[in-house]
């Protein structure tokens, strides 16, 4: 049975009215359609699947025009988005800063600053397309899941966390090498597209960032990238990662990561979860 617009989900709909400026009358139509079918319904994921879940008078053409032809602009809804999310944390981080000045000790000099963190969380993943056969930025791509390299897409994403809110940044297409060439786009590294929200991104105002990656994001780039907006890097380093240290003679050496552990006596680690 075809669902009604009007019957939405409340976080749903809280969304599509911070949009709602966005669009016009009949681009509204189709954006809601858009993202009430995977939620509410259960068809085959088809254009015309969709259709036939969701209330509204629109069709087939207009559904994927409305898809190919961009005349609306994703990066206006990103920052409708991202307005919404600081004008229902920023209340959370204010009360954050004056619990915290409240129950700091009394004592002389000058009074320690209250803090309050925000965790901008970078990876990527691979969307396995089995059966696909020609798509845009198509390529074999390592799976997790499936052990093994799959055909797919790979996304590069992001989430920014504050006080147990997320924000999920928007994801973008990472393209091999060759891909590029086959279709004619400029080429751009995971490490590129990682460096680049470092340099456009904007926390919220109070906060302080904390950049969590995993060993593919962990180099002199993203260090550099990320002290430059003195914000905080914590990452995994793989095993032949190179450490710049001293030998017994004080001289600086460069070290093996996996060398370097082998040396540290046993109270030197400590398990964490």
């Amino acid at each position: 049975m075809a669902q009604p617009i009007i019957i939405q989900e409340a976080t749903l709909g809280n969304y599509l009215e911070a949009s709602r400026d966005y669009f016009s009358v009949p681009q509204w139509k189709y954006f809601v359609t858009v993202l009430m079918e995977p939620i509410h319904c259960q068809a085959s994921g088809t254009l015309a699947g969709m259709l036939r879940e969701v209330a509204v008078r629109i069709t087939v053409g207009g559904l994927s025009r409305f898809l190919i032809r961009l005349a609306w602009s994703t990066n206006d809804l990103a920052k409708a988005r991202y307005a919404s999310f600081c004008a229902k944390v920023g209340p959370m981080v204010d009360g954050k800063h004056t619990t915290q000045r409240s129950q700091r000790p009394k004592q002389k000099g000058r009074p320690t600053p209250t803090v309050v963190t925000g965790y901008l969380n970078l990876d990527d993943s691979t969307h396995v397309k089995r059966y696909a056969k020609k798509m845009g930025g198509q390529d074999w791509h390592y799976s997790k899941t499936d052990q093994r390299t799959m055909p797919g897409h790979s996304l590069f994403e992001g989430v920014y966390v504050v006080e147990g809110y997320q924000f999920p940044l928007s994801p973008q297409m990472y393209r091999q090498k060759a891909v590029c060439e086959r279709e004619g786009v400029p080429f751009y590294s995971k490490v590129d597209l990682a460096e680049k929200v470092f340099q456009e991104f904007e926390p919220m105002p109070e906060t302080h960032t904390h950049v969590l990656a995993d060993s593919l994001y962990v180099n002199k780039r993203i260090r550099k990238a990320v002290k430059t907006r003195q914000w905080d890097l914590t990452g995994g380093l793989k095993k032949n990662h190179k450490l710049r240290t001293q030998d017994t003679e004080g001289l600086l050496i460069l070290m093996a990561l996996a060398d370097y552990a082998a040396e540290l006596p046993e109270e030197a680690f400590r398990p964490v979860l």
